[in-house]
């Protein structure tokens, strides 16, 4: 299970399990009903940005995260566009002891960016020149493929050590795998079996 058993215990956890529930989450009632990112079809479906658009929800998914983050330790956190972008900002707008900083990964550079940050091109936001240990998060855990591209761009391109990657939520169907198989520590606040009940 990639969920830690102190994030079970919290409060809030629960109340974030009812939330997404509300907020994310589709049964579709058949094993195809959905055709996700990845190519893959589901029967479930989650869209994490109701999640993270809403106030309530969005306090609790960047203070667990924070919880997290502290005791794996971090200086900075990001990931790829578009789901890591408000989740990083959600995990800094909630940290009030570490000072952590983020930063965005775009899939196509622009060119433009990191004139003023010394960043390679395509990854804004905070400068992680200088390096630094680093969370990457997601919004929804899949097979993983992306978040393992951005460890390993940020290793080649930067100073900095990815130290884990945490999601919202791990569909468990095979990403908490593909980290292991990788290297790299991943949890996440919720897994699949979380919502669905199944």
């Amino acid at each position: 299970m990639s969920v830690p058993p102190l994030l079970r215990n919290d409060p809030r956890w629960a109340r974030l399990v009812d939330l997404v529930r509300e907020l994310a989450f589709l049964d579709g009632g058949n094993d195809e009903a959905f055709t996700l990112a990845s190519g893959r079809t589901s029967r479930w479906f989650f869209d994490m940005k109701p999640v993270m658009m809403h106030p309530e929800a969005g306090r609790i998914v960047g203070q667990l995260m924070n919880m997290r983050c502290d005791e794996i330790g971090a200086d900075f956190v990001g990931g790829l566009e578009l789901g890591a972008v408000p989740l990083a900002a959600l995990v800094i707008a909630t940290d009030f002891t570490s000072n952590r900083l983020g930063f965005m990964v775009r899939k196509q550079s622009k060119g433009r960016g990191g004139r003023k940050t010394n960043n390679p091109p395509g990854i804004e936001g905070s400068s992680i020149a200088k390096g630094g240990r680093v969370i990457i998060l997601e919004d929804v855990t899949t097979t993983g493929g992306s978040a393992i591209q951005a460890v390993k761009r940020i290793e080649q391109e930067t100073e900095c050590k990815v130290v884990a990657v945490i999601s919202i939520l791990d569909r468990e169907e095979g990403g908490k795998e593909a980290f292991e198989e990788s290297g790299i520590v991943f949890e996440s606040l919720l897994v699949r079996s979380d919502i669905s009940g199944e």
